[in-house]
């Protein structure tokens, strides 16, 4: 889950795994894969941040196949 705040100044959480697309038309604006949009005060590179926060957490982004790595080490 990651933390933003509304336009009007209250912080929830989404669940990330969700999160299809940030997008900045100036409002940060965040679809999931359901449709539903929220428009948040956040950047879009903070969210972002917080998504990869979020994959790292838990271990989303373990496998170096994933990461884009060639040779695990």
């Amino acid at each position: 889950m990651i933390q933003v705040t509304r336009l009007n100044g209250t912080a929830f959480t989404l669940n990330a795994l969700y999160i299809e697309k940030v997008e900045t038309f100036p409002d940060t604006t965040i679809t999931l894969t359901t449709g539903t949009k929220y428009v948040v005060l956040d950047t879009a590179e903070a969210v972002n941040s917080r998504i990869i926060e979020f994959y790292q957490a838990v271990q989303l982004l373990s496998n170096p196949h994933i990461r884009g790595e060639e040779h695990e080490e």
